[in-house]
C-alpha cells in the first residue's frame, strides 16, 4: 500500500478537517479542503410507540357510521369520490341473498359483470354481506373490492381517508338487518339495544340497589368569621369566654364600678452625656 505522504495526503485531525493535496501537475498543485461529518442525533425523537389514536364516544361513532351509510346512498357523493355507477340501475345496489353462497371467484366477477358493477372493480368496491356462506372465499382475489360483515361495520372501510360515499353492493339479509341494527324513526334497534356493558342486564342484576339520594345544597355561603360569632366559636371555642369578659366589663365601665387607670408618664430627665 503506497505511504500517504507519497500520494500527497495529509492529516490534521486537531483542527477538525482533512486536507487532501491532489498532484495534478509538477507545476500546478490544487486543495481540497473537505470538513469531517459529525455525528448527533434528534432531541427528544418520536416513538413509534407514541399513541396517535384519540379516544372516541361510543355513540359518536354509531353516529358516524350511519352517516357514511347514509352517504353511501347519495349518488351525487357516490361519483364524486370517484366511483363509476353510470350504468347501474340504482344506489343502494341490493343483491339477493344468493351471493353469500357464491364460492368461486368466476362466478363472483360474472356477477359484479351482470349488475353492471365490474367497472368500479378497478377502482374500489365495497360489498355488504349478513352470512358467509363461501362469499368471502369468492370475492377475496378480486382486487378493490373488500368484504365486512354488516354487523361489525368499520368506518375505515365505510369512509376511507374521512371521504364519504363509497360504492357498496348489499345483499338483502345485510340490508334489512339495518333496522335491527341502527333502528328506524317508530322503533329502536333490538340488537344493539342496551350495548353499554354497565347499562346491560346482567350487570344491573348483581349491582346493588341504589341507596336513597340526598340533594345537597348547590352552593354553601361562606361567612366571615372575625364579624359572625358562630363561626367565630366553632374555629376558636375560648372566644365565647372572651366576648362574654369583654361584655361584662364594658357593662362595670359604665356603672362607674371601674375607674379608668391615668397612665402617669414620667417626667423626662436629661443626663449629661459625657
Amino acid at each position: 500500500m503506497p505511504c500517504p505522504q507519497k500520494l500527497g495526503i495529509k492529516l490534521q485531525p486537531n483542527r477538525g478537517e482533512l486536507v487532501v493535496r491532489l498532484l495534478v501537475s509538477p507545476v500546478s498543485l490544487a486543495v481540497v479542503h473537505t470538513v469531517q461529518d459529525r455525528g448527533g442525533r434528534m432531541f427528544a425523537p418520536t416513538k413509534i410507540w407514541r399513541k396517535w389514536h384519540i379516544k372516541t364516544n361510543l355513540n359518536q361513532k354509531r353516529f358516524a357510521i350511519t352517516s357514511a351509510l347514509a352517504a353511501s346512498s347519495i349518488p351525487s357523493l357516490v361519483l364524486a369520490r370517484g366511483h363509476r355507477i353510470e350504468e347501474i340501475k340504482e344506489v343502494p345496489l341490493v343483491v339477493g341473498d344468493g351471493i353469500e353462497s357464491l364460492t368461486k371467484t368466476k362466478t363472483a366477477v360474472g356477477l359484479l359483470k351482470s349488475v353492471k358493477a365490474h367497472r368500479d372493480v378497478v377502482k374500489v368496491s365495497n360489498s355488504l354481506y349478513n352470512e358467509d356462506h363461501g362469499v368471502v372465499k369468492a370475492f377475496r382475489n378480486i382486487p378493490g373490492v373488500e368484504l365486512v360483515n354488516v354487523r361489525h361495520l368499520n368506518l375505515l372501510q365505510l369512509a376511507p381517508g374521512g371521504h364519504l360515499g363509497r360504492f357498496i353492493i348489499w345483499s338483502q339479509g345485510a340490508f334489512s338487518l339495518l333496522d335491527e341494527l341502527f333502528g328506524t324513526y317508530a322503533k329502536v334497534a333490538s340488537l344493539k339495544k342496551d350495548y353499554s356493558i354497565i347499562n346491560s342486564k346482567e350487570i344491573q342484576q348483581a349491582l346493588r340497589p341504589a341507596g336513597e339520594k340526598h340533594q345537597k345544597r348547590p352552593w354553601t355561603q361562606k361567612k366571615n368569621p372575625l364579624r359572625n360569632n358562630g363561626v367565630k366559636i366553632r374555629l376558636n371555642p375560648y372566644a365565647k369566654v372572651l366576648r362574654r369578659a369583654e361584655i361584662i366589663a364594658a357593662e362595670k365601665r359604665k356603672a362607674g364600678k371601674i375607674k379608668k387607670e391615668k397612665v402617669q408618664h414620667k417626667a423626662s430627665t436629661k443626663t449629661d452625656r459625657k
